[in-house]
Formats: structure tokens, sequence, C-alpha cells
């Protein structure tokens, strides 16, 4: 019997591990982190060459990519969850590469937008399908840092995205923001023919399709220990959800887990960190900086994030995810206060820099390590993707939200506070007030228990 389509056989022959596929699937993270940040690379050649209003640019070439990731994220979840995520994420790819190729080559600023937009419909859907494949094919005690690795590879994109821009900065002369968003043509690429080595979902399989005998090689290639026994628990969990009438994700016994989802998106927005990423080779020429110069501490704030990221890798499988919030969020309060201090007193821009990274250094430990894999891992089997998208989407409307009324605010001639940003981090410092008393009153712990266990702690304390 040939197996070709779940990519099981192939896979195992070439001994792909559960390390190697996770990977893979992350790898959905770098080319979402590269196209998240390159368009701050473009952001001011592009309103030179168009001259379009601040609106307009905000909208239409700054947030459309988000737009795109919002309707992405929110339809997301159901061709996720019928025809599986494999199939799911290898469209990613493509999306990718499409969104990549056609906005470097556009001509007018509709079109650029327009292939954006694809691009953000990928983002969004890899925000969904992604994080839900990783914490389906780990263990309790690896599914932390695994799907951890999902964010590993947005802040690791980010960070070849500033790197790039930088020295991508003059080459075509004008036309240097063509060659900035081209280059994601070819991660891109590369991405979509590793998908074909994975494997589906096991839980996929056996909640959705009935498929144990498939299911059944690919937790054995995973390393489980007891195939048996795994495939009865994931098997019992389904029957029950079935059994009650609660695969309808708005039934009123998930009414915890949407909330816990909701919130854990929404404060990560009001931290202010696509704000900082998007606009911050313009933030940091606010603070005296030269163009050249803004570019270059950009690569300081994507290396800052990409270092951190490693840390909050390390110890969410250890000290657990309500402590690196709590930690995450005393860190956003102090570094957020100390940027607004620093713009109001006009500090010198070494000053402003070194707590703007202070705050990448917080998010990359806290929220930033946190959200994907909370999120992917509250769920049911049988809502999982649902819920996923659920969270994804409620984190992309409200960082659309934030990036299209940015330059309102931002903008040199017009912007609401253009002679000095300062309101904005104190906004955002206050916000993360909220966030630490949330998580210290409202938030559980999920180190090292099982997303069966989990379902049956959150759904019965629902």
């Amino acid at each position: 019997m040939q197996i070709q389509t779940n990519g099981v056989e192939s896979a195992a022959k070439g001994g792909v591990s559960l390390f190697g596929i996770s990977v893979i699937a992350a790898l959905a993270g770098f080319i979402f982190g590269f196209d998240t940040v390159v368009i701050s690379g473009a952001n001011l050649p592009i309103r030179e060459l168009w001259h379009t209003s601040p609106w307009f640019h905000g909208f239409f070439i700054m947030s459309m990519a988000l737009w795109g990731t919002v309707i992405g994220a929110i339809f997301g979840g159901m061709p996720t969850e019928k025809y599986g995520r494999k199939k799911i994420l290898l469209w990613v790819g493509i999306l990718f590469s499409i969104s990549s190729i056609g906005s470097a080559l556009a001509q007018g600023p509709y079109l650029f937008s327009f292939f954006r937009f694809i691009g953000g419909v990928g983002i969004g859907v890899s925000s969904v399908a992604a994080p839900t494949y990783i914490s389906e094919i780990s263990t309790p005690k690896t599914r932390g840092r695994l799907v951890a690795m999902y964010q590993f590879n947005i802040v690791f994109g980010i960070l070849i995205a500033f790197l790039s821009n930088y020295f991508l900065k003059g080459v075509g002369g004008v036309n240097d923001w063509r060659w900035m968003l081209g280059v994601m043509a070819i991660p891109s690429l590369v991405y979509t023919l590793l998908v074909f080595s994975i494997p589906e979902s096991p839980r996929w399989l056996i909640a959705r399709k009935g498929d144990d005998i498939i299911a059944r090689k690919v937790l054995q290639q995973l390393g489980i220990q007891n195939v048996s026994e795994e495939i009865n628990s994931i098997k019992s969990s389904a029957a029950e959800e079935q059994q009650n009438g609660s695969t309808n994700f708005l039934n009123k016994k998930y009414r915890r887990i949407v909330w816990l989802a909701f919130f854990v998106a929404f404060f990560n927005q009001w931290s202010g960190i696509n704000f900082i990423l998007y606009y911050a080779p313009e933030i940091l020429e606010r603070a005296g900086l030269a163009s050249k110069d803004s570019l270059l501490n950009s690569i300081a704030i994507g290396g800052t994030n990409l270092i951190f990221t490693f840390v909050g890798l390390y110890l969410i499988d250890r000290v657990g995810r309500k402590t690196l919030l709590v930690w995450g969020s005393i860190g956003y309060i102090i570094s957020l206060g100390m940027v607004a201090y620093a713009f109001y007193t006009h500090a010198a821009p070494g000053f402003l820099l070194s707590f703007l990274l202070l705050f990448i250094a917080s998010h990359a430990i806290g929220q930033g390590a946190v959200i994907w894999v909370f999120i992917s891992e509250i769920f049911p089997n049988n809502i999982r993707a649902l819920g996923q998208s659920f969270g994804a989407s409620v984190h992309w409307v409200f960082a659309a939200i934030i990036t299209l009324i940015t330059p309102v605010f931002l903008d040199a001639e017009n912007g609401i506070f253009k002679d000095n940003p300062w309101p904005i981090f104190a906004f955002f410092a206050f916000m993360m007030f909220l966030q630490l008393v949330w998580v210290l009153t409202k938030v559980p712990e999920t180190k090292g228990v099982s997303l069966e266990a989990i379902e049956k702690k959150l759904v019965k304390e629902a």
C-alpha cells in the first residue's frame, strides 16, 4: 500500500526526525518574519516614489499585508481542519513565492498592495497551520520549545530581513526596495519544496480522518514509545468531545479557553511590538540617527530579538509559560516607560536605543516565546485549528489596526505626535501593566502537560 499523499513512507525511509520535521514546519515562521519586517526598508522609498497620503500609505502600503494576514488567520482554520495541516503548509509556501515576486515587480501602489495582500494571507494561514501542526506532533516535554521554534524562525527571519535591507540599500539605485522585497522568493521556494518531505499530523489523521494505520506509522516515526496507548488516548478524547456535543467552537464550555486565547493575542500587539518592528528605522531617525545608521541599528534590534528568543526557547519547558509572561511583562513596563521618558526629555539616541533593545529582549523571552505555544495547546484536538485561527485572527486584527493608524500619529508633517511620540510608548507601557495583572490572576500553567490533559483541565474548569 502506498501512502505517498501523506509523505510518511518517504520521510520514514529518509529518517527525518521529530526535530527535523518541526524545523521544516517552523520555516513558515522564517518567511513570516522576513515578510513582516522587509517592508520597513521600503517604507520611505515607496512614500517618496508614489507620493501617497498618510492614510493611503498606512492602509495600502504598510498594512495591506496585515489585512491579508487577518483574512488568512480568520479563514485558515477551516481548510486546515478539512484538508489537513500539511497541504495547507504547502499552499503557504506557494502564496509567499507569488507575493515576493509580484510585489518586487509591481509598477504602481495598487498592484503592489495586491501582492502584499497575497503574502499576508500566507502569513495568516501559517500562523494557524504551523503551530497547530507542531503542537500535534510534539511530546509534552518538548512541545514548548518545538512550537516556539516557529517564533524563533519568525525572529530569525526578522534579523535576516534587517540585514538584507541594510546590505541591499543603494543596490539598483532608487529601486533598491524592489531587491529587498524580491529576495524573499528564495526561502519561499526552498520551504515549499521541503514541505513535501514531512508527514501529516497523526492527531488530525485520527480525529478527523479516522485513519489509525497511517497515524500509527507517523507516531512510530516521531519516536512515540507506546503508540497504541497514544492512539487510544487521542481517540478517547475525540469520542468524548463528540459524545458531549462539544465540537462547536462557540460551545459555552470553551468560554475560558476562548478568553485566554483572546487576551494573550490582544496584549501581544498592544505591547507595541509590530509598531516598533515595522517603523524601527523611522523611530530611530526621530531619535537623531541618520538613515543608514537607523538601518544598522535596526539590525541590532533583530539580533537582540534572536538572542533572547534562544533564551525563551531554553526556558519555556523549564520555568513554564506563565513565568515567562510575568518576566516579559515587567521588562515591557520598564523598557517602554523609559523609551517614553527618553523621547519626552530628548535624551541621547544611545539611551533610547538601549531601552528599545530591553523591550525587544522582554518580548522575546515573554510574549514572543509563549503566544503561539500557548494558543496551540489550550484548545481540544477536534477544534485546535479553529481555535488557533481565532487566536491568530485577534493577534493580526490588532496588528493591522496599529500599523494602519501609526502614520496618522507618527507622520513627520501631519502626525498627531509629529513633534514627539512619547505618549505612544507611555500608552503601551500602561497596557503591559494590565497584561501583568491578567497573567497573575487568570493564566494557568501548561508546562509538561499532555494536550489531552490540558483539554480535560480547562474544559472542566470552564
